[in-house]
């Protein structure tokens, strides 16, 4: 039962309205990540592979470029507004897809879809703490955490049934009526959602400097931000080479490969279902650690165990992945004036991604280079970096 008081901040009808608007677009997202590489297939057969990687590259450099202006930008202006235009112009782009016949279309779409997500997702994140109050906005971050990893278990699934009976391209279609009533639910919440500025006028790109000052100034900020890199370590090796080690050391099928995955996201979602319930037992700089500590010890054996095993650890991953990124949302909300946070959390969310712009080459590399002992030596530098950020950056 402790696990269900995540959906206390359910009772706020504003966070609810708000929650329900971010829930159908994780469907939609779910949706098109599918579509994607089946759309990738049919355009290019078995080079799908490089249009998908070059995909995820542009997505997170569009996150990366973008989201401090985001964050920027949400406090300055009304929230909402911020929220529904990102989700309008994403209903535009996405309905593009359907037409598409090129992979450098895919490519130009992408890239301007992320960019919407980069202005959506700081003024989202920052708008949880502001609807919800000091009581219940851990909760409700971590209800918005479990419903993402949630998601990204059931939603290739949907995806799958719905491709199945619609075929591939109205998917683009049916994500784009998910941002229209993702855009629609947040332009009828019943609030606005401005926010004080006390510190005077700057101009965007001192609010841009101002937020990434703030994230790296604040020293238990900072701690979780540089253990989100050891994260992506951990995270990054196990998106990119999982596929390596279950079908190419193991010899199983896709099918065991989507159990693996599936195992992985179910350890994040129950991760976050605990956070709440667990929410002030410990400190979150606690939790973050122990969350990096349990992912990077679980891949690194991960060459050396059979399939039930494999999935053992990978749901051990996924509890840790979850116990960092999650708590570490949640310590901006702490710490960081309400009239900062949109800045932070744009902030936020450029480095942490760019923490995998790094992870995921080296990934790759490594998981070609080193098939049969990757894992390990992904755990190994993990751990090194684990080590480095708490000799070195832990909070005095």
């Amino acid at each position: 039962m402790q696990a269900l008081a995540v959906f206390r901040s359910l009772r706020n009808p504003v966070f609810a309205q708000l929650y329900a608007a971010h829930a159908v677009s994780l469907l939609g997202d779910a949706l098109t990540w599918v579509a994607l590489a089946l759309l990738a297939f049919e355009l290019v057969g078995e080079g799908a592979g490089v249009v998908l990687g070059m995909a995820l590259t542009l997505r997170v450099t569009a996150f990366v470029i973008f989201s401090p202006l985001g964050g920027a930008l949400a406090d300055r202006i009304n929230r909402k507004t911020v929220m529904v235009v990102a989700d309008l112009a994403r209903v535009a782009v996405i309905g593009l897809m359907f037409f598409v016949t090129e992979p450098w279309q895919v490519y130009v779409l992408i890239f301007l879809l992320s960019m919407g997500t980069a202005f959506f997702t700081p003024a989202f994140q920052a708008s949880i703490p502001q609807v919800t109050g000091p009581k219940d906005y851990p909760q409700a971050i971590a209800l918005s955490g479990a419903t993402t990893e949630l998601f990204g278990v059931v939603g290739p699934a949907i995806a799958g049934a719905l491709a199945v009976l619609f075929g591939v391209r109205p998917l683009f279609w049916i994500h784009a009526a998910a941002f229209l009533i993702s855009a629609l639910l947040i332009m009828t919440l019943a609030t606005r959602l401005y926010v004080d500025k006390p510190d005077g006028k700057h101009s965007t790109w001192a609010d841009i400097k101002l937020g990434t000052f703030r994230l790296w100034s604040d020293q238990p900020v900072r701690y979780a931000l540089l253990l989100e890199l050891v994260a992506a370590i951990s995270g990054a090796w196990i998106l990119v080479n999982t596929v390596v080690q279950v079908r190419g050391q193991l010899e199983y099928g896709e099918a065991a490969f989507g159990w693996v995955m599936a195992v992985f996201g179910i350890g994040a979602t129950l991760a976050a279902l605990a956070l709440g319930a667990l929410d002030k037992r410990l400190p979150r700089t606690t939790f973050i650690l122990i969350g990096a500590a349990l992912t990077t010890v679980a891949i690194a054996p991960a060459n050396m165990v059979a399939l039930a095993p494999l999935m053992m650890l990978w749901f051990v991953a996924g509890i840790g992945q979850n116990w960092v990124n999650l708590p570490a949302l949640t310590l901006i909300a702490d710490r960081i004036p309400e009239a900062l946070q949109g800045r932070v959390y744009g902030a936020h969310f450029a480095w942490s991604h760019l923490w995998w712009v790094f992870s995921y080459p080296l990934a790759g590399w490594l998981g070609s280079s080193l098939p049969e002992s990757s894992f390990l030596w992904g755990g190994l530098i993990g751990l090194g970096l684990l080590a480095v950020v708490y000799l070195g950056f832990r909070p005095r």
